[in-house]
């Protein structure tokens, strides 16, 4: 470790950073917002209409990983963005695929959905 932060306190940084970047996607990319406005749309419905807490959880989880996905999907076109404006066809492609992994999220929720709702 080279800032020499351990134990408890390298976890309450850690923690701290992370509010840090979910609050400045929440501020700032609004495809992020959305996709949270919908997930707390949606999460009671997955409480009332699952079955047990398998069932559950997984309709939960399905949501938390378009939100995660987005995150990662940011992160990388911000790192993009840093490098410069110019086009490059590397940095096209990166954005392109963390575009397709938020894309592959969002499709695995009616999946999911679907598969428990209608079994």
């Amino acid at each position: 470790m080279a800032d020499g932060i351990k134990g408890w306190a390298r976890l309450i940084r850690a923690t701290r950073v992370s509010y840090v970047g979910l609050g400045w996607a929440i501020r700032e990319e609004e495809a992020f917002r959305i996709e949270a406005a919908i997930a707390v749309l949606m999460a009671p419905l997955a409480l009332w209409f699952g079955h047990g807490g398998v069932q559950k959880a997984v309709m939960l989880m399905s949501l938390l990983i378009v939100l995660i996905t987005e995150l990662l999907n940011t992160g990388i076109e911000v790192a993009i963005d840093r490098i410069g404006p110019e086009r490059n066809v590397l940095s096209g492609r990166a954005k392109d695929l963390g575009s397709a992994a938020v894309h592959l999220s969002l499709l695995q929720v009616p999946l999911v959905w679907g598969l428990i709702l209608f079994d």
